[in-house]
């Protein structure tokens, strides 16, 4: 509960102050590479239930027919201004309506697409069990993983079989010390790289 009432606060609070923000950005959007302003893509949220995560679009519209589930490198289908939004991370802003929608929270998990939930072992399968979030540990790790993916002769292979499991690994290891000033500590070293010693 002490976290459902952080995440409401932090969430309804960061919708006021960042209005002119999203007003911004969708109409640069808009403007840039026309509609639609939003791409939704459906996830695999807490116990296993599918739900659809918001973001900006950074992809042409249909991007994510024309690929593979990455993003690899400098991947051909994002728009200019869809490499901005990614680099700033600012893409990710309208998953603040899963969290008031409940489907997410600040700090947790990242959600993966169903396709690779269905490769998880009975272990990984625990950190199902956790609300997905924004961020995690594992994305501040892996801050930098399209180029991770773009120095991989397989990136599909790379992701399934590395990274994937130590992204896994990390949030168990979250959520067996989760704490809500742990939680704050995370969102301001995802907001402010390096910011704080002893984070990854």
């Amino acid at each position: 509960m002490k976290k459902r009432v952080f995440d409401l606060f932090l969430a309804l609070s960061g919708m006021l102050l960042l209005a002119p923000l999203f007003h911004l950005v969708g109409l640069w959007i808009r403007v840039c590479d026309g509609s639609p302003v939003f791409f939704r893509q459906e996830r695999v949220g807490r116990g296993g239930v599918p739900f659809r995560m918001w973001k900006y679009r950074t992809m042409v519209p249909g991007g994510e027919t024309r690929g593979g589930l990455l993003t690899v490198g400098d991947d051909a289908r994002i728009t200019a201004a869809g490499r901005i939004l990614r680099r700033y991370k600012i893409d990710e802003l309208p998953q603040l309506f899963n969290v008031l929608g409940g489907t997410m929270s600040f700090v947790g998990p990242r959600p993966e697409v169903p396709r690779y939930v269905a490769l998880y072992t009975p272990e990984q399968r625990r950190v199902l069990e956790m609300m997905p979030g924004i961020t995690d540990p594992a994305s501040i790790r892996f801050r930098r993983e399209s180029e991770l993916l773009a120095d991989a002769d397989d990136p599909e292979d790379y992701y399934v079989r590395v990274l994937l499991p130590e992204k896994i690994r990390l949030n168990l290891e979250y959520g067996r010390r989760a704490t809500l000033s742990g939680d704050l500590r995370i969102i301001l070293c995802t907001l402010f790289p390096g910011l704080l010693p002893g984070t990854p």
